[in-house]
């Protein structure tokens, strides 16, 4: 054979083999662009940190801000962690609202009325004296127009608002002394927050609005003479049947009782779409947790505080309708005092009555037979 076409045969099959040659490996550009695409972009990361209205761990409250950093840390597979902060470890109980509207902190926990000097609306987010049930709020807020409504009472201060847990229907609170009458309440020293607090005082009570940390030193030092705090499981874990022996229902003042999250809402605007939903259903799912946590640990503590001795003790009739003619008093002068505040409580208002006629022949009847 040819040596010349000996050479040329082997050159082709090496070629074939891809073995010739000093050959270039780089794909081509094509190829580089089909790459990248499928490759995973590297994803940002977000660390934030939540202020509470809490003690450290402390039950149903506390242990519910840290359940909200926990899922949302799981659900982001680490992309948005969420470090929990009790009160006084970063910023006072009551300044959680102002470090999450400054930015100091992206998240907080805590309860709308506790901001009612800064923002006097935001008391109709907690609770209303003899207002709507917590399965009412609930409604309330994803469909009657509620959570537009709290948006809109908190847009001003750059905070997001979420509801995040609910108590259920609280007590009336701990008394050192037996309430009988009216004339009972004047010159009461009692700490009680929020639109209670206002109807307490115009009763002739003294009200002062302390943080829960304080609250079982003030009793059993005699800085005050009453204080309502939340219900048995919360009562029971601060040892407030130690300070205080006669233990009143029905609480007017919190038939329910939201636990907020506020969110900056700067912060969560930076977030992608799937963390913004991750942290919204954190919130849903908080809220449903907190209140299981309540309905059955309620039950196993109000036997507790029976053993310790306490006295179970209803208001008296001629209280509770004073209570109820001064609450209509107080809820309808907030509701003068700004458009937005007429606006919130036109829209309760109607909810609760729209509400009311189903909830007599359900709830009320397993209530008043069972």
């Amino acid at each position: 054979m040819n040596r010349r076409h000996l050479f040329g045969a082997a050159a082709a099959l090496l070629a074939t083999l891809g073995l010739a040659g000093c050959k270039d490996d780089t794909p081509a550009p094509e190829t580089q662009a089909a790459a990248q695409a499928e490759a995973p972009a590297e994803q940002k990361t977000y660390h934030w940190k939540m202020v509470t209205a809490w003690p450290k761990n402390y039950p149903g409250l506390g242990t519910g801000a840290e359940r909200i950093a926990e899922r949302i840390t799981a659900m982001s597979g680490g992309r948005l962690t969420v470090k929990v902060y009790a009160a006084g470890e970063l910023v006072p109980a009551l300044e959680v609202f102002d470090s999450v509207s400054r930015g100091t902190a992206e998240m907080g926990h805590g309860a709308a009325y506790y901001w009612r000097g800064k923002v006097p609306t935001a008391q109709y987010f907690t609770s209303i004296p003899f207002g709507l049930s917590t399965m009412e709020m609930n409604a309330w807020l994803t469909h009657g127009g509620g959570q537009a409504l709290w948006e809109e009472a908190y847009a001003p201060y750059g905070v997001k608002p979420m509801a995040a847990g609910n108590s259920g229907m609280q007590m009336g609170g701990w008394f050192n002394k037996e309430i009988n009458s009216l004339e009972d309440l004047q010159g009461l020293k009692l700490r009680m927050p929020g639109l209670g607090g206002e109807v307490m005082s115009r009763l002739g009570a003294t009200v002062v609005n302390l943080p829960g940390g304080e609250v079982f030193t003030a009793m059993q030092t005699g800085a005050i003479d009453a204080t309502d705090w939340v219900s048995p499981y919360n009562d029971l874990a601060f040892g407030l049947h130690k300070a205080a022996k006669y233990y009143y229902y029905p609480s007017w003042q919190e038939p329910q009782a939201i636990i907020e999250m506020l969110v900056n809402k700067q912060a969560f605007d930076s977030l992608p779409a799937d963390l913004q939903a991750i942290v919204t259903e954190a919130a849903l799912a908080a809220n449903q947790a907190m209140l299981n946590d309540y309905v059955y640990n309620n039950a196993m503590a109000l036997e507790e505080l029976k053993k310790q001795g306490v006295q179970l003790k209803r208001f008296p009739d001629e209280v509770l309708a004073a209570m109820k003619t001064e609450s209509e008093s107080v809820l309808g002068e907030l509701a003068a005092q700004s458009e937005l505040n007429g606006r919130i409580w036109a829209s309760l208002k109607a909810f609760q009555a729209q509400a009311e006629p189903m909830q007599a022949i359900t709830e009320q009847q397993l209530y008043n037979w069972r």
